[in-house]
């Protein structure tokens, strides 16, 4: 743990409220496990570090179920990387991928908490609509990722902007793998301008559509590769034998 605060305050600016964070184990916080947790994280762990129950545990002596209640942040778009979705981390460890909603100021977590939510049912149509890979990057889940071979894609479904074929602009569910979500993208604009310029012509068109309306259509070869990665390995050998794979 080596990130550490020593401020409160509290100010205003242009008429809004402007919360400065206090001090995480401040005994003057008035917020619950889940709001302290999230400081604990931004003051103590820091991003791209890891924590155990263990250290949770020591952080917050005799509160019941304090591990679930910074696991509810991700409902607030904080994400929290277990083995399963980092493939370098222990049983015993997670990692602080990146910070959501400022769920310690009262405003955002209400704003947050009214965001349109989805059904398991609707989720999983989603999902498959989209053939079951990340319309940002296309991986599929459970791929691993080219630039990283520690680290397997692991699929969630967000609310997002859509540009619409005219300009309008919608929200609509679509699936994100979790380092997208994260916003853990392409930087370099020069190698991303270099690689279109050299596509051919009509994948130059389909690439200008999808800049256009800023979401990745998913052809039928990704959904069907996306759908036999989610079968069982015993399903996946039935596939194989039936195509002479």
């Amino acid at each position: 743990m080596s990130i550490h605060y020593t401020g409160a305050v509290g100010g205003y600016r242009d008429g809004e409220a402007v919360m400065k964070t206090a001090a995480w184990n401040d005994p003057a916080l008035q917020g619950g496990t889940m709001v302290r947790g999230a400081l604990w994280l931004v003051q103590e762990v820091g991003i791209g570090n890891t924590f155990t129950k263990e250290d949770i545990r020591q952080a917050f002596p005799g509160i019941a179920q304090a591990d679930r209640r910074i696991r509810d942040l991700r409902d607030f778009g904080w994400i929290l990387h277990t083995r399963a979705d980092d493939a370098s981390l222990t049983r015993e460890q997670n990692r602080f991928v990146t910070e959501g909603v400022a769920v310690w100021n009262p405003r955002e977590r209400r704003a947050a908490a009214s965001a349109p939510t989805i059904s398991s049912k609707a989720r999983d149509d989603v999902m498959a609509r989209d053939g079951f890979v990340c319309t940002i990057c296309g991986i599929a889940g459970g791929e691993g990722y080219p630039d990283d071979a520690m680290l397997t894609a692991v699929l969630a479904v967000s609310s997002r902007p859509v540009r619409l074929p005219g300009g309008a602009t919608t929200r609509e569910f679509v699936t994100e793998c979790k380092r997208c979500r994260a916003g853990q993208r392409e930087r370099d604009a020069d190698g991303a301008l270099a690689d279109a310029l050299a596509l051919p012509t009509a994948d130059i068109d389909r690439l200008i559509q999808w800049i256009r309306q800023e979401k990745r259509d998913v052809s039928a070869l990704e959904r069907a590769w996306g759908r036999y990665l989610r079968l069982t390995p015993a399903a996946r050998a039935a596939v194989r034998a039936r195509l002479g794979a």
